[in-house]
This record gives C-alpha cells, sequence and structure tokens, in this order.
C-alpha cells in the first residue's frame, strides 16, 4: 500500500535540515522520514524546494548533502557579540574574540573572500614559542583534566573510564558529521551489536569505526605517537567502508576536496600536502604541553585537509593522543553544538582565526572534565590486581579464542602457568580471566585484539559445546 504523505511534509524536511546545519544526505533523509514517505517522494520534494531557493544542495566528498538557505536574516552583518549571546539557540558562550569571529563566518557565502590554503599559518608557527591557548588557559585545563592516575603508566585513565568513553567520543563525534544515532541507540549497538533500526549502515558503520580508533589509542597509548603511520591508520580505522575507493584509507589524498559551505579550497598538490602533513605532526611532537598539543592538531589536521574525507574525525580523535598519553581527562565532544564547532572551523579555514574554535574547545572540556569526574566517582579506584596483568589477561583470551579452546578453569591456568604467574596470585588471575571470557561479546572483541573470523568461529564452537 502506498505510504500517505502528509501534508506538511516540507516542512518537515525543512526542520530537519535546520537540525542539521552542516546538511544531510538524501540516504539520511530517507532513513529519517522512512515511514511516511517514499524515496521518490523525498526527492522530488526537494527538487521543488531547491528551485524554491529554500534550501541548496552542495557536493561534499563525493556525495551530495541538502541544506537550508542561508538568507542574510539569519545573521545581521550588524550584530554585535551581546546580541549573540543573547539569541535563544544552542550555542555556547563566546569571548569577544570568538564572537567577531563568528560574525565574519556567518555572513552570507556570497559575501566572504575565497580563499586558498596558506602555508604561513603552519610555517609561522614555532614550538612552545608560539601559543594558540594563554598560559592562563593552560593552567585552567590542566586543573580540570588531572586525575588520580598521573603518575601511572600512559593510558591508565582512559582504560579506567573506557566503556563510558567509547559510548561517548563515538556518538558525539559521530554526530558532528550529521549521524543520527541517539546516545543510547549508540550505547547499544557497542554494547549488544545491536543496530538501530531505520537507520542507514554509513550510520551504524561510522559509530563502529569511531570504538575502533578509539581502542586502538587507548589500548595503544604507551607506544604511540604523532607520527605520519599512526595518523594513517588512525584514519584507516575511521574511514573503513566509507569511502568510494577502499584503498584511500589510511592514504594521503592527491586529488582536489571541497568544503561545503564555505569559501574555502584546501591545498591540491599532492607533494605539498605530504610535506604539510608531516610539519604539521612534527610540530605538535615537538609541543610540550599536552593542551597546546591538542588544540593544534584540531586546528591544523582540518585545515589541510590531507584525506579524501574523514578529516575532522581524525583530527577529534587525534587531539585525544596527548590527553590519553598523559592520563589527563579526554575530550569527549559531548553536548558540542554542532553550529558553534562548524562556525569555529569556518574560522580557521577562511580567515585563519582559531579564537571562535578555541572558546568551542575549552567549553567542550569543561563538560567532559565534569562528566568523568562523576563517571570517576561511580566506577571508585582501579582494580590494581587487574591493572597489573592486564596485559597478560589480554594474553589469555587471545590465546583461547585464537586457538579455539574451552574457557575453563584448567585450560586458563595451563597458560597462566606458561605466562609465570606467581603461585599467590594464580587462582585470583584465573578467576578474573574466566570473567574477562564470560565477558567476552560482538560489542567487545576488538579490545582484545581479536580479529572479527576468530571471535565469531570460537563463539559458535562454545554454543555448540554447551
Amino acid at each position: 500500500m502506498a505510504k500517505r504523505v502528509p501534508a506538511d511534509l516540507n516542512e518537515q524536511l525543512l526542520a530537519a535540515l535546520a537540525a542539521h546545519p552542516q546538511g544531510m544526505s538524501i540516504e539520511a533523509l530517507v532513513a529519517h522520514f522512512l515511514d511516511i514517505a517514499s524515496k521518490r517522494t523525498i526527492q522530488r520534494r526537494l527538487t521543488d524546494l531547491v528551485k524554491e531557493k529554500r534550501i541548496v544542495s552542495e557536493k561534499q566528498a563525493r556525495a551530495l548533502r541538502y541544506k537550508l538557505a542561508p538568507t542574510s536574516a539569519q545573521v545581521p552583518d550588524t550584530a554585535t557579540p551581546d546580541q549573540w549571546q543573547n539569541k535563544r539557540e544552542n550555542y555556547i558562550p563566546l569571548s569577544p574574540s570568538g564572537a567577531e569571529v563568528r560574525t565574519l563566518v556567518s555572513h552570507v557565502i556570497s559575501e566572504r573572500v575565497p580563499v586558498g590554503y596558506q602555508r604561513e599559518f603552519l610555517d609561522n608557527y614555532r614550538p612552545n614559542e608560539s601559543a594558540y591557548l594563554t598560559p592562563e588557559i593552560r593552567e585552567h585545563l590542566h586543573r580540570l583534566g588531572k586525575t588520580p592516575q598521573m603518575a601511572q603508566p600512559a593510558g591508565t585513565y582512559a582504560r579506567h573510564i573506557l566503556q563510558r568513553l567509547l559510548v561517548d567520543l563515538a556518538w558525539a563525534s559521530s554526530r558532528l558529521e550529521g549521524n543520527t544515532y541517539s546516545l543510547l541507540e549508540t550505547e547499544k549497538l557497542l554494547a549488544l551489536g545491536q543496530a538501530a533500526e531505520g537507520k542507514n549502515a554509513a550510520e551504524t558503520q561510522m559509530i563502529l569505526n569511531h570504538k575502533a580508533a578509539i581502542e586502538f589509542l587507548v589500548d595503544a597509548a604507551a607506544q604511540i605517537d604523532l607520527s605520519p603511520m599512526t595518523l594513517r591508520n588512525l584514519h584507516a580505522l575511521l574511514a573503513d567502508n566509507l569511502l568510494p575507493n577502499p584503498a584511500a584509507c589510511g592514504r594521503l589524498r592527491t586529488d582536489p576536496v571541497w568544503i561545503g559551505g564555505s569559501v574555502y579550497h584546501p591545498l591540491e598538490v599532492g607533494v605539498l600536502i605530504q610535506e604539510c602533513f608531516e610539519q604539521i605532526l612534527a610540530t605538535a611532537s615537538a609541543i610540550s604541553d599536552p593542551f597546546e598539543q591538542t588544540f593544534f592538531l584540531m586546528v591544523q589536521l582540518p585545515y589541510l585537509q590531507p584525506f579524501d574525507d574523514v578529516n575532522k574525525r581524525v583530527s577529534r580523535l587525534s587531539a585525544n593522543i596527548p590527553l590519553i598519553k598523559h592520563n589527563l581527562c579526554p575530550l569527549s565532544f559531548v553536548d558540542v553544538p554542532e553550529r558553534a564547532y562548524i562556525d569555529g572551523m569556518l574560522g580557521v579555514y577562511e580567515l585563519n582565526r582559531c579564537e571562535l574554535l578555541r572558546d568551542v574547545f575549552i567549553w567542550a572540556y569543561e563538560r567532559s572534565c565534569q562528566r568523568y569526574a562523576a563517571v570517576r566517582q561511580s566506577l571508585g579506584e582501579p582494580d590494581q590486581f587487574r591493572l597489573r596483568y592486564r596485559e597478560q589477561l589480554m594474553q589469555v583470551v587471545q590465546t583461547i579464542v585464537q586457538q579455539q579452546l574451552a574457557a575453563k578453569a584448567e585450560v586458563v591456568n595451563e597458560i597462566a602457568v606458561k605466562l609465570a604467574i606467581p603461585t599467590e596470585h594464580l587462582d585470583h588471575f584465573v578467576r578474573l580471566s574466566l570473567i574477562e571470557l564470560l565477558s567476552l561479546h560482538e560489542g567487545n572483541f576488538v579490545r582484545y585484539r581479536l580479529r572479527p573470523s576468530e571471535f565469531f568461529a570460537w563463539a559458535t564452537r562454545q554454543k555448540e559445546n554447551q
């Protein structure tokens, strides 16, 4: 039976686009209105709205996205910082310079001057001499981000809150890309492997990719660095199964890219892209303060656009590397208004000004610290025994799954002896190992560095032997 199209479908489409200032793809819109309109109907209505100049279509990374048409009425040219603060909308408090940047990037696109990549913006930055964050801001962030695990091995604090961080960061970072998963739906996907109804495969894949990337950063915290290899592998994890050309995952781009809704034209020459990419990471590695490192990556990586797509996601997760390594509170981006983040990036792209993005960064980090302080209180202190034998516990799980062994005490005990677990700790180690194995499911096996084929083969065999 044909669907009965509601009379106000056009207004519902406009409302959906208003909630996603960065635009929505036809697939996302079809999924959003799955119960009330067919794809053909939605396409026809979008075509009409474009003709009426109520919306615009823009090509982003070889895909077409729809967004509300900008109008001068949306942001008056004469808007003052106070007027921005008093607007009833989902935004953040702004510094005077941040409000100035917002005003400038909010002019209609026809009034903004097209610009290209400015190499001087990178060249003029001198590690530990230049700074995007003032000493006062850095001191404030250090006070907020301090954790009880500061003196422990890299990644200890992130592992302590890992389950919460996986959900928060995967959901919030995906939401900034227009993903429509809710926080609860994200939690069900990551914990139980249940994809939400009515969501397209790309949205589900995006969140699962974030999970794999976050686990990569946390598991390898002690060894990881801000090197081209690290960032390229991070991109490969985040872009997995999302790019038209699978070979582009983890590879620097050689083709032009476009920034939707902006007059900024990124660098196009492949040799120069690689040169600037390596310079960004060398510069970031030389910065001594972890918060300055974090914000430098948030600014410079998206500005270069080193990959075909997924650049902002790479910047948000790589920005967490210094925080994870120093056992500081991570940056989850939860509650960050999409419009504020987009405006902050536009300020960098079109003006080479960081003040608005800096306001977003500080506000977001304050929110993250509040969130994880509450999480820390609910979790209590980490299990010191589990912390001490973390690698050995992982090896037990890997061995049993990869060799298709039974999750039995005698089997675990034999492996533990080979791992030279002290006799006085053996019983407790075996019990913990069995708990890890019983807790293993399709939503967390990547944490143990297992491949899907290994986990599913082992899980199937366990069911057969029950």
